[in-house]
């Protein structure tokens, strides 16, 4: 029998906020699942303690608000996931890859395995060890790093195709060449573009689809393993998931679609493998909380996508770096110093 503060239902929803918001921002959902309730201090802090014991209702919690954030992304992208579901049947029943839904399913189911078995893997040990505001807080300044060699990276790549760019060449869907985005900016008069708040949002169309299924398999098994860095409480899976599709020539927004659409079975299949400390005893004490708490991550991340969707049109992953660099260090002071 494990001795668990209970949670309020306050608690509840402020953490599901947080977590459907940090879910899908390149910020880390654990990280400040975990940094936020240190800060405030007091019943709060308890509850960051129990993310590291073996058996806890808090755990139990947190399953609920994936399984609400993984709902969120595959209601969002569902059209798309319906084709890509009929797309990777066609293509076990012919043996073959012939468009681009085929292609980019296998893409999703190549760059799932490696993060799936570390998850499985380490999971539990990562977080018994990382869990805690000091390590979180540390890894939290290394995802600001790597949001900014991902945004280094893909200015540096349009760079040089604005210098190669022929007027009027035609460019690869979804990819950042030659230059068609800071194209776009330029044409725009501002680094946000004409409105860019009331442009429609258009999860998936055909020339996203294709652009997407131009990643290499090499590519995709590289950024499905750097996905298992999310494992780290401070390192966010969409942001390193991001960056490695930036890498992998992808603009902004398809390189966000590309993080959402791989990290939606991950999310998911984590949930669904706890869903037992949901139901079990574990569960049984905080189920109005877990239902509070699901209901305020669901919210928050269909704000975060539907706001992320249109940011990613033209802007990019510098303010996010700024801010994991700014909350990170202050977090590093205040617990390694204090």
């Amino acid at each position: 029998m494990h001795h668990v503060y209970h949670m309020s239902y306050l608690q509840a929803i402020v953490i599901g906020f947080i977590q459907g918001i940090g879910e899908l921002f390149p910020v880390s959902s654990l990280g400040h699942t975990v940094l936020i309730p240190s800060w405030i201090g007091g019943n709060w802090a308890t509850l960051v303690s129990q993310e590291s014991m073996p058996e806890s209702p808090y755990l139990a919690f947190v399953v609920g608000l994936h399984l609400a954030t993984a709902l969120v992304l595959l209601g969002f992208y569902i059209r798309e996931w319906g084709r890509l579901v009929s797309g990777l049947a066609r293509s076990v029943v012919s043996w073959r890859i012939a468009t681009d839904a085929e292609r980019l399913a296998w893409l999703i189911v190549i760059a799932t395995i490696p993060v799936g078995l570390l998850g499985l893997a380490f999971e539990h040990q990562f977080r018994v060890l990382f869990a805690k505001p000091l390590a979180a807080a540390l890894f939290l300044v290394a995802n600001g790093g790597i949001l900014l060699a991902g945004e280094m990276f893909r200015r540096r790549n349009s760079r040089r195709a604005d210098t190669a760019a022929v007027p009027g060449a035609a460019t690869r869907p979804g990819v950042s060449t030659p230059g068609a985005e800071s194209a776009a900016a330029r044409t725009a008069g501002s680094p946000v573009g004409p409105r860019w708040r009331d442009e429609a949002i258009v999860p998936m169309d055909a020339a996203a689809e294709h652009g997407l299924a131009q990643v290499g398999f090499g590519s995709a098994v590289l950024i499905g393993a750097s996905q298992a860095l999310a494992l780290l409480a401070g390192i966010s899976r969409e942001g390193v998931a991001m960056v490695g599709g930036l890498f992998c020539g992808l603009n902004n927004e398809n390189a966000m679609r590309f993080s959402f659409l791989l990290s939606t079975p991950v999310i998911f299949a984590a949930g669904i493998l706890k869903v037992p400390d949901l139901t079990g005893p574990l569960g049984a004490a905080i189920r109005g909380p877990v239902l509070a708490g699901a209901l305020a991550a669901a919210a928050a991340s269909l704000l975060a996508i539907v706001f992320l969707s249109r940011y990613f049109k033209t802007r990019t992953l510098l303010p996010f770096a700024v801010y994991c660099f700014v909350f990170g260090l202050a977090s590093v002071i205040r617990f390694g110093v204090f």
